[in-house]
C-alpha cells in the first residue's frame, strides 16, 4: 500500500481518533510529533498556512490533508496504489 505520515501530537484528541479508525481498517502509517521534531512541525506549518494543525497527513505523492475523515485517508491511498499499479 502507499505510505503516509501523519504529522500529530501527544495530547491531539483528533489524532487518536484517526490513528484508532486507521489502525482497525489495516492502515500502516508513520506518526511523527511535531512537539519532537522542530523540522516536522515546519512541516505542519508550511502546509496549515502558518498553523501547526494536527493530524496532518502527506501522501507518498506530496499532497496533504489536514484533520481528515479515515474514509478520505484509505481513498487516497487507494488512489495512489491504483497509480503505482498503471
Amino acid at each position: 500500500m502507499a505510505s503516509v505520515t501523519m504529522y500529530s501530537t501527544p495530547w491531539c484528541g483528533y489524532c487518536h481518533r484517526l490513528k484508532g479508525q486507521l489502525e482497525r481498517e489495516g492502515v500502516h502509517f508513520e506518526v511523527v510529533d511535531i512537539e519532537q521534531d522542530p523540522t516536522a512541525a515546519e512541516v505542519v506549518m508550511r502546509i496549515n498556512n502558518g498553523n501547526q494543525t494536527v493530524p496532518t497527513l502527506v501522501y507518498a505523492d506530496g499532497t496533504a490533508h489536514t484533520n481528515p475523515p479515515a474514509k478520505q485517508v484509505i481513498a487516497k491511498l487507494a488512489e495512489l496504489e491504483d497509480e503505482l499499479s498503471a
